[in-house]
């Protein structure tokens, strides 16, 4: 769910030491949660935030969906909250799962749990009132933090250390989170881009030594973890080690992450306003079939092909043919590759956008069929080539003399 407009939290207690650490403000002000809380506190069950929410509300980041982990059975919870005049909603009842509507706002609430069995992509889970229990089968440490309604955290696995360090690690040994969803070795490189500044030595060899095992994840999973790997403010240092690892080019292969530092540079240096950032950067790594590596939807395997064909024309061109979002993508990643745009570039991108073609096949009547596609394709170049200035007297005597047209003299 969207948390309140306030977003503001304070870390009152350092990472480390005895004193507990304890967040305020923001989210927690909101009644719905307190009263969704309270439903089920209020009946002698723990019921506490998990995970993002309370990493981000620590981190002073953005808090933009808030769980709760409960130590009630999914049945009690839907009965608990129905007896309040809650609305719950079974979403995923067999994982423990109850969607707890308050006041218009929904709240995943799901039942401590604990892995029984694995096979690498999900996982049979069992019931559990130990909060314990539910934190170890979670993947990192900075994920697996609790807090209560009045903001204290509750640390099981010891990650408020590393997430005062910025430092990624898996809750116990490295090799057993992944072999329980190989996943996870995707979203470790994500999380250390969004999260991180130092990752665990056995993190990263697990997941060098484990990468085989994503034959086994479905490409659209792969593909929605690299949209938000991609996706953040710098991932130049987690691709880097992706492709150390070996991983990018299993996920991705024939991808040369040698420019995205680059990028990230020209970004910073010429701005990107609205536009989109993981296509672009998608787009930098230059992939065999990106589009079928990641399962990407027909809209984005089109925006990746008009890049592609974008980065071999100027930027005005561009526009003209692609749109001025996708010639905007392709300057900043020539520029990353050393081709630095020109003074008003941005301006040129508007004209080229907004140029139309001063002449259509009405205006060469004495053509037709394929004669008449040529023509018009020789008059288009022209007037791209002219930085659009040609007329449409000019470009019907280019038309008609690149087709021979005996009605057209050089000195017309």
């Amino acid at each position: 769910m969207t948390p309140p407009a306030n977003p503001a939290t304070r870390f009152d207690a350092p990472a480390t030491g005895a004193v507990p650490a304890r967040i305020s403000g923001g989210f927690l002000d909101s009644p719905a949660l307190g009263r969704v809380l309270a439903v089920l506190t209020g009946a002698g069950h723990q019921a506490l935030v998990v995970g993002g929410a309370v990493r981000n509300a620590l981190l002073g980041e953005p808090v933009a969906d808030i769980d709760i982990a409960t130590s009630a059975p999914p049945d009690e919870t839907m009965r608990l909250a129905t007896a309040a005049g809650l609305r719950a909603v079974p979403t995923g009842i067999d994982h423990g799962t109850i969607t707890v509507v308050a006041e218009g706002a929904g709240y995943e609430v799901t039942t401590f749990r604990r892995d029984v069995e694995t096979d690498g992509r999900r996982a049979s889970v069992a019931f559990s009132d130990n909060i314990a229990e539910d934190a170890r089968r979670r993947d990192f440490t900075m994920n697996a933090l609790y807090a209560d309604a009045s903001g204290r955290v509750l640390d099981p696995v010891g990650g408020l250390p590393d997430l005062a360090a910025r430092r990624l690690r898996f809750v116990g040994d490295a090799r057993e989170r992944i072999t329980e969803d190989y996943l996870r070795i995707l979203r470790f490189y994500r999380f250390l881009a969004w999260y991180g500044r130092g990752a665990d030595l056995q993190a990263l060899a697990a997941c060098a030594e484990l990468r085989h095992g994503l034959a086994q994840i479905s490409r659209e999973r792969i593909g929605h973890e690299m949209r938000k790997l991609l996706a953040a403010p710098d991932p130049a240092q987690a691709v880097a080690l992706m492709a150390e690892a070996g991983v990018l080019s299993l996920v991705l292969p024939g991808a040369d992450p040698g420019d995205l530092p680059e990028l990230i540079e020209a970004e910073r240096d010429f701005g990107t306003g609205a536009l989109p950032v993981w296509p672009r950067r998608l787009a930098l790594l230059a992939a065999h079939d990106a589009a079928g590596a990641l399962r990407l939807s027909r809209d984005e395997a089109r925006e990746q092909h008009q890049i592609a064909l974008a980065l071999d024309l100027s930027g005005p061109a561009a526009a003209y043919r692609f749109g001025r979002i996708t010639a905007a993508q392709s300057v900043l990643i020539r520029a990353a590759r050393g081709i630095a745009p020109p003074f008003g570039w941005c301006h040129a991108l508007a004209r080229g956008a907004a140029a139309q073609l001063p002449i259509a096949a009405r205006d060469l009547p004495e053509l037709a069929g394929p004669a008449l596609g040529q023509a018009l394709k020789r008059a288009e170049t022209a007037f791209v080539d002219s930085d659009f200035c040609l007329n449409a007297q000019d470009l019907r005597q280019i038309a008609l003399r690149a087709q021979g047209h005996p009605d057209i003299h050089d000195d017309a």
